[in-house]
């Protein structure tokens, strides 16, 4: 009796696409998943870089005559370009051709990575040459056979009633210097990066009015025109008067014998860092091809028309000529 043969159905999904595929003998291209399901590229650059591996070498991809074919701007299809040739997809190179051009050649790979490999692919480093001293060097000894194991000596027993001590080794000997060594100079006092009469005026009349606020703080004539540069370089960093005077005067020690030194070492430890430079705003222009509005520090054309230009037609751009 025969046994009948019963096929398994075929697995089809519950859910997303189901591929319904017919066997291809011609009108086909072979496109890389690499492209086809690139997740940093948008649909529009992924569609056209298929568009583009799809075409007989030698036929034009300027932006004109893709828009003349798709329904797409100008300025999307040259975005799109722009895409392919930043993850490596399409190459345009400057060649000179006959009578004195320069043509732009414009390459489409189908696989980048491997395309960059081939080209950035280091020679192989030969085997180094056997010199004529090693030649000739001696043969080694003949093998003694197995080493011959010593006996340890027989450990010492320490008795438990004295408990081994592990000492730190000796400090490192502290460098004191000598009472007779010269003492490091002390750090300069801040300057104005740009000095002038009323910012001086304005510091030596703060340090002079110091004791009215805080009487510990009376200065003498000499030390307001020694310390007048410091306090002139804090009010020319922003810092108003009267934040310098509380940073100056804030919490003397008991007893303050030295004020004018007090006040040189805070205006030197607590000098806040100067302004920040204001960031330049770039002006806005016209663009010479579409009149958008953009910033640019020079007049000329947009993005997207830099974009357009650089792909245009005017040039021939064969593919893989």
């Amino acid at each position: 009796m025969d046994t009948k043969q019963v096929s398994a159905p075929s697995r089809v999904p519950s859910s997303g696409v189901v591929h319904i595929n017919i066997r291809l003998t011609d009108g086909y291209s072979i496109i890389s998943n690499r492209l086809s399901q690139h997740r940093d590229m948008s649909l529009l650059a992924i569609g056209l870089g298929t568009h583009i591996q799809s075409l007989p070498a030698g036929r034009r991809i300027g932006v004109k005559a893709l828009a003349a074919v798709f329904p797409e701007s100008e300025a999307r299809i040259a975005a799109a370009l722009r895409e392919l040739e930043h993850h490596g997809f399409l190459r345009r190179t400057r060649e000179r051709v006959q009578g004195g051009r320069v043509a732009t050649r414009t390459e489409s790979y189908n696989h980048p990575e491997a395309a960059t490999r081939r080209a950035g692919a280091a020679p192989v480093t030969p085997a180094i040459p056997v010199t004529p001293a090693a030649a000739t060097a001696p043969a080694p000894a003949p093998d003694p056979g197995p080493p011959v194991r010593e006996a340890s000596p027989a450990p010492v027993p320490v008795p438990a009633s004295e408990p081994l001590v592990v000492r730190d080794p000796d400090p490192a000997p502290r460098l004191v210097p000598s009472p007779a060594a010269p003492k490091p100079p002390p750090p300069p006092l801040p300057f104005p990066r740009r000095p002038s009469a009323p910012l001086f005026d304005e510091a030596a009349r703060l340090l002079a009015g110091l004791q009215v606020s805080a009487p510990l703080f009376a200065l003498s004539e000499v030390d307001v025109e020694r310390l007048t540069p410091g306090v002139a370089a804090w009010l020319e960093r922003g810092v108003r008067p009267d934040a310098v005077r509380v940073a100056l005067t804030d919490d003397p020690p008991v007893p303050l014998r030295h004020p004018a030194k007090l006040v040189r070492h805070r205006l030197i430890a607590l000098l806040p860092p100067p302004v920040p430079a204001p960031v330049p705003v770039v002006p806005l222009q016209n663009c010479d091809d579409c009149d958008r509005a953009f910033r640019s520090p020079v007049p000329g054309c947009c993005g997207e028309c830099r974009d357009v230009r650089a792909y245009a037609d005017d040039e021939p751009c064969p593919l893989g000529a």
